[in-house]
C-alpha cells in the first residue's frame, strides 16, 4: 500500500525536528513539515482547515469543540510547554507591586482566548487573589493595530472586555500608561528595548515559576497536535502512527540535549540547567500522553470553562483520539 501523504505545519523545534528531517518516520505516512510561525498555523488551520496536520494552540482547540462536528482531533503531544509567570508586564507607575494588586485594573491581552492568557489569569485567580472578573479586560494588536480573536469568542456579562482604540497597540499603551498590565505571550517591544515604564510583575521570574511547579506540580500545557477530522474519520490508524513518531522524535530531543560533546545551543549553561530541570521536573519533564500530564491539563480545562470560554468542563481523556490513549501490550 502506497504511504498516505500528509502535510504537517509546526514550529521549529528540537522535539519535532527529526521529522522535519525524516530521520524519524511515521508508519505508513509520506510526511511534509512545514516549519511556520505558530500565529501564522493557528490562523490558517482554524480559518481554512488547510493542513491536514497542525500544531494548535490548546485553548483554540478546546474552543473548537463547541461545534459538531468538531473540526479537529487532538494528539497528547504538547509541542509547546512554557511557565508564564515571565508573560506578566506592567506599567511602572500604575501602582502594581506584585502580583496581588492587578485587581480592579486595567489589563491588556492580544486574545482573551490565547492559552497563556488562560493560564496566567487563572494562576492570579487561584494563588493570587486576581479573578479574571476582577479586571478590565483589553484586546487587540501588541505590536500592530486591529488585531481581532482567530475563534470565535461567547463570553458572560461578568467578563468586562473592550478592543483597544483603533490604530492602538497594546505595547504602546502599556508604555504610556493606558493600560495598566498586559500578559502575552510574546516579549512586548518596550520591555526588550529597556524602557524603564514597562517592567515584569514578578520581578524574580525563575524563583516565582520553581515555587509555583513545587506547590502545583504544573508544567503549563501550550500547545497540542491535531489532525483535521475528516483525515482521521478516513484513516483512523494516523493518530497511533503519528503519536508514535512524535514521542520517538521527542527521545532524540532529550539525548540531543545531553551530548556535552558540543553545546546544540546558544546557552553557556545549558547542561547544567537541564541537570536541574530534570532534578526538579524529573526525567521525562517534557511527558506526553494523559497519564502524567492529568493534573496540567484538568487545571486548564477548569480555568477555560471558569473563564467562559467552554460550553462545559471537560475531562482530559475528551480531548484526544482514543487510539493515541493506547498501546499495544508487549
Amino acid at each position: 500500500m502506497a504511504p498516505l501523504h500528509l502535510t504537517f505545519a509546526c514550529g521549529d523545534y528540537d522535539r519535532t525536528r527529526a521529522l522535519a528531517e525524516g530521520t524519524v518516520r511515521a508508519d505508513g505516512i509520506d510526511l511534509t513539515y512545514l516549519r511556520l510561525p505558530v500565529e501564522e498555523t493557528f490562523f490558517r488551520m482554524l480559518r481554512h482547515r488547510e493542513f491536514e496536520v497542525a500544531e494548535m494552540s490548546l485553548s483554540s482547540y478546546v474552543l473548537s469543540l463547541r461545534a459538531d462536528p468538531a473540526p479537529f482531533v487532538a494528539l497528547p503531544v504538547f509541542t509547546s510547554r512554557m511557565f508564564r509567570h515571565s508573560s506578566l508586564y506592567c506599567h511602572a507607575d500604575a501602582g502594581i507591586t506584585g502580583p496581588e494588586d492587578l485587581r480592579g485594573k486595567t489589563v491588556g491581552t492580544p486574545e482573551y482566548q490565547l492559552t497563556a492568557c488562560v493560564w496566567m489569569r487563572g494562576v492570579l485567580g487561584d494563588r493570587h487573589g486576581v479573578p479574571f472578573d476582577s479586571v478590565r479586560h483589553v484586546t487587540g494588536g501588541q505590536e500592530t493595530a486591529g488585531r481581532i480573536e482567530k475563534a470565535r469568542v461567547d463570553l458572560p456579562e461578568t467578563v468586562r472586555i473592550s478592543a483597544a482604540p483603533e490604530g492602538r497597540t497594546l505595547s504602546a499603551m502599556l508604555a504610556e500608561g493606558e493600560i495598566d498590565a498586559l500578559v502575552t505571550p510574546r516579549v512586548p517591544s518596550p520591555f526588550a528595548a529597556g524602557d524603564p515604564r514597562v517592567r515584569r510583575v514578578f520581578p524574580d521570574v525563575v524563583a516565582a515559576e520553581k515555587e509555583y511547579y513545587a506547590a502545583t506540580g504544573i508544567f503549563p500545557v501550550m500547545h497540542v497536535v491535531v489532525i483535521r477530522r475528516d483525515v482521521y474519520e478516513r484513516h483512523p490508524w494516523v493518530a497511533q502512527s503519528l503519536y508514535k513518531a512524535l514521542l520517538t522524535a521527542k527521545d532524540q530531543a532529550y539525548a540531543n540535549l545531553y551530548d556535552t560533546s558540543a553545546l546544540r545551543f546558544m546557552l553557556p549553561w545549558l547542561t547544567p540547567q537541564l541537570e536541574e530541570a530534570r532534578a526538579l521536573l524529573g526525567e521525562d519533564y517534557w511527558s506526553y500522553g494523559v497519564a502524567g500530564n492529568r493534573t496540567t491539563l484538568a487545571t486548564f480545562l477548569r480555568y477555560h470553562h471558569e473563564q467562559g470560554l467552554s460550553d462545559r468542563l471537560r475531562s482530559p481523556e475528551e480531548l484526544f483520539a482514543p487510539e493515541s490513549l493506547e498501546s499495544a501490550v508487549i
